[in-house]
């Protein structure tokens, strides 16, 4: 039989941030004690700054019954003489019953001790309170606290419990909280306890008590009073998602509305006056024609006719924000770009301060300078001049107070300071990319300086040995290898692992380079989202440039996606077999005076031609090989390589051999794996 379920826990505020953490979590934890519980059903979650919500439609009143099995001893051994033995008596004292309840039943072909119990199913209603304290306690929002004189905690005090089934309570306790069929509303609309005695009632409680209770709906009922403000006034609001859901997460009655700011704090950088909008205020902020504008709009929990009390109130609390900005930004130019004070400040024990990392940056800067030169508008001076600018505003007091900030105001400072704006856009650009769907260093310049930033912490941590385990990656080393993969693609840049590695190591402590080829091939494993046969063949070839590496990768899955492969994979995978024991790094001649078969003419002579080519590309090159199937078939049909005469012998593997060396500067093919 199914009953309505409805499972309310009425909290003090949630903060939104360690809700929104849990979120991903708290459905799945709530299903997991259901199939634990053999209740399994589907139902909703729902949200509000005051109260969890589970809701099933249609929830089981009670567990089915089941049977359960239990095999014994064999039959053999159970009873001696018509009597039973320990062994049958233990079973039977297993099973719960008398020795004269337990049958013979068959498993493994032999004759057993068998029971089979009937258990009865639970009622729900006996099951709920143990099934909800265990999903409540389960529930990690990261800080706890304790209030009254409970010894238990939770992310805020419970102030109410409301489970309903059918219509009819679920007696429970929960934190000390009586179950009671009773809820809270907004808090504007009404302060006393509300009675219910229907679900039904209940949601039309909360509705007529201005709570809307589904977080969806208060997510789309925000976004269309943003728009009809942008139609009504002109404007443009910048909606961030992630702000967004945490004013959907505080809210119950959500109400947009349009605020304003002095036009003198405009003086400041955009990303000061968005950034302290957000991270205090939780405000979104607003443009014109694409340009920050000196208002605001702020999502009110308020229940009100006049809302112009609040904008006041939200306008008076953004004015000292903006003005300590202010602030902040007059006293930095005043002290100007300087790395006084980075000496001071420790990167990481063993490899020194924060000045000490700028020295060896500005040293692989110059490196890839010399390397990319033809690509960068400018001399040495101005990479050198913007590696070392690149930290300074970590010193300064807006970055002290906005760190995510750094480098955006090292940005600012240099254009209002008078260095290059490429330097500037270098200092900017730093840090990019920050994820997979971050841009990349727009500029050479740029490019050069992301790359000796990241380069430096790679190399400096693996000649500390504080290298990346399993899951375990607290210096976002990761991260780094993927940046550096994404710079050099974007920009077109030649970067050979193995060679950059070995050249720039020698400023570090010294250490086994091969672990960091192999950290940063590993990186290159999961950034290639293509067969991983495919990734393992091009880089059983050798190449370590990274440029080449991706060009083969895409040339050896065109060739593998080709209709025609599967049929020619076999032939070509032939070659390696063959060739499997020979030295391909040695040497290889064809003497043709020692063919004895003109297969081995044709084949030697086919594969001259595409030795003749001028390919534009690798998958030309590899089109090109792949024309020579005839005559390999032709020559595995007709030739005996393996000849009783040594020098016929070698000579017939030497030709096989060459066309797999010319297979092998692109990929091995023997690594491929196709279904």
């Amino acid at each position: 039989m199914l009953k309505p379920l409805l499972i309310e826990i009425g909290v003090e505020e949630l903060p939104a941030v360690p809700l929104l953490k849990e979120l991903k979590n708290i459905e799945k934890k709530w299903l997991k004690i259901l199939e634990e519980n053999s209740l399994i059903s589907e139902f909703e979650f729902y949200y509000t700054p005051r109260r969890l919500v589970l809701w099933h439609r249609e929830f089981k009143t009670s567990q089915e019954d089941s049977e359960l099995e239990f095999f014994g001893a064999p039959m053999a051994m159970a009873y001696k003489d018509g009597e039973p033995t320990p062994a049958a008596l233990g079973f039977a004292k297993k099973c719960g019953v008398d020795i004269s309840e337990i049958g013979k039943g068959e498993k493994g072909g032999k004759e057993v001790l068998y029971y089979k119990k009937e258990i009865k199913g639970r009622a729900s209603a006996e099951l709920l309170p143990v099934m909800i304290e265990e999903w409540v306690k389960s529930l990690d929002f990261g800080k706890a606290m304790r209030w009254g004189s409970l010894s238990e905690s939770f992310i805020r005090p419970i102030r109410w419990v409301n489970v309903m089934f059918d219509d009819d309570l679920v007696d429970m306790k929960l934190f000390d909280v009586v179950s009671s069929k009773q809820t809270y509303v907004h808090r504007i609309s009404s302060f006393e306890v509300k009675d219910i005695s229907t679900i039904a009632e209940y949601f039309e409680t909360l509705k007529n008590g201005a709570v809307t209770l589904y977080p969806d709906e208060r997510k789309k009922n925000i976004l269309a009073q943003f728009e009809k403000l942008q139609n009504e006034q002109d404007i443009e609001i910048e909606i961030d998602e992630d702000l967004l859901e945490e004013v959907v997460a505080i809210t119950e009655h959500p109400t947009a509305l349009v605020g304003n700011f002095d036009e003198a704090f405009l003086r400041l950088p955009p990303e000061v006056i968005i950034t302290s909008m957000k991270e205090h205020q939780r405000y979104f902020p607003v443009f014109k024609s694409g340009k920050l504008v000196n208002s605001f709009v702020v999502v009110s929990n308020a229940l009100t006719d006049d809302f112009s009390k609040v904008v006041e109130g939200n306008e008076k609390v953004l004015r000292p924000r903006l003005a300590d900005g202010l602030f902040f930004y007059d006293n930095d130019l005043k002290r100007g770009l300087t790395l006084d004070g980075l000496e001071k400040v420790v990167f990481m024990d063993g490899l020194g301060t924060l000045k000490e990392k700028i020295k060896r940056e500005t040293l692989i800067a110059k490196e890839l300078f010399h390397l990319y030169k033809d690509d960068i508008k400018g001399d040495e001076d101005i990479v050198e001049r913007a590696i070392t600018l690149a930290k300074a505003d970590l010193m300064s007091e807006m970055v002290y107070e906005f760190t995510e900030l750094q480098g955006i105001m090292g940005y600012y400072y240099a254009l209002a300071l008078g260095e290059k704006s490429e330097v500037a856009l270098a200092i900017k650009e730093q840090y990019l990319p920050e994820g997979e769907e971050s841009d990349v260093p727009s500029t050479p310049l740029s490019a050069i300086i992301s790359m000796s930033i990241k380069l430096d912490t790679l190399i400096g941590l693996f000649s500390i040995e504080q290298i990346p385990t399993g899951s375990r990656d607290p210096f976002a080393l990761r991260r780094a290898v993927n940046g550096i993969v994404r710079i050099v693609n974007e920009h077109k840049l030649k970067f050979d692992i193995v060679k950059t590695f070995t050249q720039l190591a020698s400023n570090y402590k010294a250490f086994d380079l091969s672990k960091l080829e192999e950290f940063f091939l590993e990186r290159l494993r999961q950034y290639y989202k293509v067969n991983p046969s495919i990734i393992e063949a091009v880089l059983a070839s050798g190449e370590r440039e990274l440029l080449a590496i991706g060009k083969k990768i895409a040339a050896v899955e065109t060739m593998v996606q080709s209709e025609s492969f599967a049929q020619t994979f076999s032939t070509f995978k032939r070659l390696a077999n063959i060739t499997k024991d020979m030295d391909m790094s040695q040497e290889l001649s064809v003497n043709p005076a020692l063919f004895e078969d003109d297969a081995e003419n044709e084949l030697f002579n086919a594969y001259i031609a595409v030795l003749a080519g001028d390919y534009a590309s690798y998958i030309e090159e590899l089109d090109m090989l792949l024309e020579l199937k005839p005559q390999l078939d032709a020559f595995f049909d007709n030739v005996m390589v393996n000849a009783d005469d040594e020098e016929v012998r070698n000579n017939r593997k030497s030709l096989v051999a060459l066309i797999y060396k010319s297979f092998l500067h692109i990929a091995d093919i023997k690594e491929i794996s196709v279904s």
